[in-house]
């Protein structure tokens, strides 16, 4: 997984160029969740503002100059004064090869326009919020459900999270928490939000996939609601790998969901920026 276009694959701070669109900020912390998996934070700028669920461009200079950038959704709430990102390592990876090197103080380019659909004002009202995730999908969903405004939108906030390994379930502590700390969160709301992880390919107390638990009822265990998908109640948002939004996107469609985008709010929402 090492970078093997350069033997510095963080360009120093003069290599990045300010323009209308980016801004070069620099990175506060970096953690690593495992050998795939890290976060990172960087500094925000004053004028930088965005929904919750937004996703936005981050990067760094490739070597003819020109920046090389990916969206990433911001995981962290609007009030944060630094920006928060969940990245995996793809090997060979143009962008992350790189990424995964990054340390406390490095350069990085920041885009100025967030933008996404995984946001409330593209869903009809509803009285329960259901965010289906996998991998570095939940990434939107820690901006959301750390969100005072959502709680006061819906009865009910379930986040649910599908990974492989148990090593791949990022802010686990803090979901099992229910958000213990949330400096704007009242106890009222956390204790409305639920959260559902699940791994498939190691031992846990849930291996099964999303659709199986959506199935059978298990997802809504916790729920004071019904214990299936409701079109009349129920609102969805959908985050994760291309096969599973378009198998939980037919689902929900089979079920009388009909998709909502900024433009015509609906009943379910799905990123399609990391889609196809």
């Amino acid at each position: 997984m090492s970078d093997t276009a350069t033997t510095n694959p963080i360009p120093p701070r003069e290599a990045f160029k300010e323009s209308g669109a980016m801004s070069v900020e620099t990175i506060t912390d970096v953690h690593q969740w495992n050998d795939d998996l890290f976060s990172l934070k960087m500094t925000r700028p004053a004028s930088f503002r965005f929904r919750s669920g937004e996703f936005v461009m981050i990067g760094l200079p490739k070597e003819d100059g020109k920046p090389l950038l990916r969206a990433y959704s911001v995981a962290c709430p609007s009030y944060e004064e630094e920006l928060e990102f969940l990245s995996i390592i793809v090997q060979d990876g143009p962008l992350t090869s790189r990424l995964q090197h990054i340390k406390p103080g490095d350069p990085i380019y920041l885009g100025k326009k967030p933008t996404g659909t995984l946001v409330t004002d593209a869903l009809l009202p509803g009285k329960r919020l259901i965010m289906l995730s996998t991998g570095t999908g939940l990434a939107p969903f820690m901006s959301l459900v750390r969100d005072p405004e959502v709680y006061a939108m819906y009865d009910e906030v379930i986040v649910v999270h599908s990974v492989r390994r148990v090593a791949d379930l990022a802010y686990r502590d803090l979901l099992e928490s229910k958000l213990e700390g949330d400096p704007l969160l009242e106890d009222e709301d956390r204790e409305r939000m639920i959260y559902v992880p699940t791994v498939t390919r190691e031992d846990f107390h849930t291996t099964d996939r999303i659709q199986v638990l959506i199935d059978d009822g298990r997802l809504f265990k916790d729920s004071k609601g019904a214990k299936q998908l409701d079109p009349e109640t129920d609102r969805v948002m959908l985050c994760g790998s291309m096969a599973m939004i378009k198998d939980h996107a037919a689902d929900l469609e089979a079920r009388g969901f009909e998709e909502g985008a900024n433009n015509k709010p609906g009943q379910f929402v799905i990123e399609r920026a990391f889609v196809g």
